[in-house]
């Protein structure tokens, strides 16, 4: 493992310089007697810094009125922007609370009242992809008004429940939207409590109202997490996993157009043309046999380009070397095949699921595949190993660094295809300072046969 050191240049400490005057009595009694008593400029101004003039050069020397009006900055609302938002969401909690006591209120009254009959279920179902949306608004507005980070909870698909009456039963038993139904419910009473506390203190509290807000919207706070937050671990790990099916899915449509690009422009190609060339071949056999052989050679030589264009594309598919051998063999064959030197090390108790020593396979291909192209780097590392039921690669370079997963490279669609099962890529390159890449799989055993 290679372990990288960062030293910062530590900072130079000083003492300002220190002034003394000493002055005679006498001398300092005649000064004192005529100069003006204008102290203002030593005054804290309203603003919380001290008086003077407003561009910030110091104690003015003006007399009278005119010294007054230059020591004063100039005026302000003293609280910060942060503070007016939560204001702001508290002023908002009334209208918004009842809009929501309102429509819950109105739903349930007519899907409790119609639930003896055909459309009462349907009613409440669709209440509460209504009571989703809303809990989406304040999800929203506390977002931007509060700063609270809470996740969007996973929809509900129609298509993915296999008709109308699943679908129904899904969204009856919908956690999110029995919850915001709640959280509708009991915010009403709070709303005006805040909306009237904070408008009184706008016109009697005002000191206290920065204090004040902050308090009720810990309050808001602490309710929009308990209530409209997605409902526990198990959901989040849901929407995770809809996540990486949706990668994975295209993962797999990319490959396969990249197949049959390589095979209509290579293989195919070749074998058309190596084909044309035995029928002009074979025209000429008869007539010009020293032509004939000659183009019979050179359709010898474009079938052996053919088979190479088809023992790469399998080798892009699945190496036989991996399949046959395993991680280790198969990693030390593609280190040879790069075009720097690369130092392969290889600890495993035994070889893993083959879905995973493909993945990592694919992985460390493509991390050698951008340290030749990209890196200019003259040599590089590959270590793999398996620990705590993770299996973890280090691939390293001494190249120029700069290496992002945030560029939209070919380092962020490796990410999110490990992320599909549960990896990680991690990336510490520096500019001018080599890279540094890890990935991280999760270790399964091997079937037995």
């Amino acid at each position: 493992m290679t372990e990288s050191t960062f030293a910062s240049p530590a900072g130079a400490t000083g003492r300002p310089a220190e002034q003394a005057a000493n002055t005679a009595p006498d001398q300092a009694a005649d000064q004192a007697a005529h100069r003006p008593a204008d102290r203002s400029a030593d005054r804290p101004g309203p603003g919380g810094g001290p008086g003077g003039r407003a561009d910030g050069a110091g104690p003015g020397r003006a007399t009278g009125g005119e010294a007054t009006s230059a020591a004063l900055p100039p005026p302000g609302f003293g609280f910060s922007a942060r503070t007016w938002k939560e204001v702001a969401h508290l002023l908002l909690n009334l209208p918004m609370d009842l809009a929501g006591f309102t429509f819950v209120s109105l739903w349930l009254y007519a899907g409790i009242g119609l639930s003896v009959t055909v459309v009462g279920l349907p009613v409440l179902a669709l209440g509460l992809l209504g009571a989703r949306q809303f809990g989406k608004v304040e999800r929203a507005r506390a977002r931007a008004l509060l700063g609270v980070a809470v996740e969007e909870p996973s929809p509900i698909r129609p298509r993915a429940h296999g008709g109308f009456l699943p679908w129904l039963w899904t969204t009856l038993k919908d956690p999110v939207g029995w919850r915001t139904v709640l959280y509708s419910l009991i915010r009403l009473p709070w709303g005006i409590l805040t909306f009237t506390v904070v408008l009184v203190s706008l016109f009697v509290a005002w000191p206290l109202l920065g204090w004040t807000a902050r308090g009720l919207t810990h309050a808001d706070r602490a309710v929009v997490r308990a209530l409209l937050s997605p409902s526990d671990e198990l959901e989040r790990r849901i929407a995770e996993l809809e996540s990486g099916r949706g990668t994975v899915i295209d993962t797999a449509a990319a490959d396969l157009r990249r197949i049959e690009r390589d095979l209509h422009d290579g293989a195919q190609a070749r074998l058309v043309a190596l084909a044309m060339d035995l029928g002009l071949a074979k025209e000429k056999l008869t007539e010009d046999p020293e032509t004939a052989a000659r183009m019979v050679d050179e359709a010898h030589g474009e079938v052996k380009l053919a088979l190479q264009e088809l023992r790469d594309l399998a080798r892009g598919i699945h190496p036989a070397i991996l399949t046959d051998r395993g991680l280790g063999p198969a990693l030390s064959h593609l280190a040879a095949r790069t075009t720097i030197p690369v130092t392969v090390t290889t600890d495993l108790p035994h070889r893993p699921a083959p879905a995973i020593e493909g993945i990592t396979y694919f992985t460390a291909s493509e991390l050698l595949q951008n340290i030749s192209k990209h890196s200019h780097a003259t040599h590089a590392t590959l270590d793999i190993w398996h620990t705590h039921n993770r299996l973890l690669l280090h691939v390293t370079d001494n190249g120029q660094g700069g290496a992002d997963t945030t560029r939209g490279t070919g380092l962020a669609g490796l990410a999110e295809r490990l992320s599909a099962v549960d990896g990680l890529l991690v990336v510490d390159s520096p500019a001018g300072g080599g890279t540094v890449i890890t990935a991280e799989l999760p270790w399964r055993d091997r079937p037995v046969a």
